[in-house]
């Protein structure tokens, strides 16, 4: 294992792993499409621009990267339009399901965490990669939570290992057009608020 993907294995101060917090975030993120009702898919969300099947649809796109980028090296161009459209078919909750088990087993095969990765910013870690995919599945799940009447209370663990990994490039997330600006939190506010805050959700 590297120094640089050491740190990032035990980064998380609770004594878990990069491994252990994206697995549970993508667990929380499954507990809650597997809570949506039928009728609860062209439901709104925090994000202005998706509904609920639209949320779940992008989420599921960016699990299905995971192999090809982690696993097989693939580039965003070799990989093309593949991931575009619908994800979802007529069965999403399988689709996610199906989506996550496989992004799960790329991130989690030996050495995986080692690699690079090419993303449309450029060359990356893959534990950064890592990082960055469990910090969104935190946040939309609050999304999802919110868009279908769930507990919207997110696990401590995540939320501190959200704020940890989002905090160095938070500014920069307006620009990318998936992120609203951020909230001023109001005094008091504990941590899952100042979270979503920096990631422009109006708890």
């Amino acid at each position: 294992m590297s120094n640089e993907t050491a740190h990032a294995a035990d980064r998380d101060s609770g004594g878990g792993s990069l491994l252990d917090r994206h697995g549970e975030a993508l667990d929380l993120f499954s507990d809650r499409v597997h809570a949506i009702r039928p009728d609860q898919w062209d439901a709104p969300t925090p994000c202005t621009d998706w509904n609920v099947r639209d949320l779940v649809g992008h989420l599921t796109g960016e699990q299905l990267w995971v192999p090809p980028l982690v696993r097989d090296g693939a580039t965003i161009e070799s990989v093309g339009d593949s991931f575009e459209g619908d994800v979802l078919g007529p069965d999403p909750v399988a689709s996610w399901d199906t989506a996550a088990a496989a992004a799960r087993a790329a991130f989690r095969e030996p050495g995986a965490l080692d690699r690079t990765v090419h993303l449309s910013s450029g060359e990356s870690s893959a534990t950064h990669y890592c990082g960055q995919m469990t910090m969104d599945l935190v946040v939309h799940a609050w999304d999802l939570s919110r868009a279908i009447g769930a507990d919207e209370k997110l696990p401590a663990d995540l939320v501190e290992f959200a704020v940890r990994e989002v905090t160095p490039y938070a500014d920069e997330l307006a620009g990318t057009g998936l992120f609203d600006r951020a909230v001023e939190p109001p005094p008091g506010a504990d941590q899952q608020t100042r979270l979503l805050n920096m990631l422009g959700r109006k708890v």
